[in-house]
């Protein structure tokens, strides 16, 4: 895991799940994933969308615009039984999540609506050469 990562873990852990810094007032959750190839337990931190209080959570394969997807969505393809860490501020909940790649219409809509709230994720769009970054649903289990 790479220092600006782990730094951001910290943080996050350290104020209830609303971490500081490149992510104040963002929202984030950290996404336990088993990797695809080493069966280990990879932790990321992610900002996501969630539209309603009892939906689901949405997160981004942006990989800040790189030309390929990043780790964890190969990981989530290949073990979609995962967990978030989400947070108040307070209090911090570890839930078990199963992960769906969203695609079509839907996925548009909702990479549309979190690009117009954070729009470096227009940005990121408009930069990658990949044809779609992929958007992932999460659902409790």
């Amino acid at each position: 895991m790479n220092d600006f990562n782990t730094q951001v873990i910290a943080d996050f852990k350290q104020h209830g799940g609303k971490p500081g810094g490149h992510f104040k007032n963002s929202p984030v959750l950290l996404l336990h994933a088993i990797g695809a190839k080493s069966g280990q337990e990879r932790v990321q931190p992610l900002m996501y969308l969630r539209q309603q209080a009892d939906g689901p959570w949405h997160i981004f394969a942006s990989y800040g615009g790189a030309p390929k997807h990043p780790a964890w969505f190969h990981n989530l393809v290949a073990h979609p039984d995962v967990e978030i860490e989400i947070g108040d501020g307070t209090t911090i909940e570890r839930i078990p999540v199963r992960a769906r790649v969203v695609e079509g219409d839907e996925r548009d809509t909702i990479y549309a609506e979190q690009a117009r709230r954070f729009p470096q994720f227009a940005d990121y769009a408009e930069k990658t050469t990949r044809e779609v970054i992929p958007v992932v649903e999460l659902v409790r289990r």
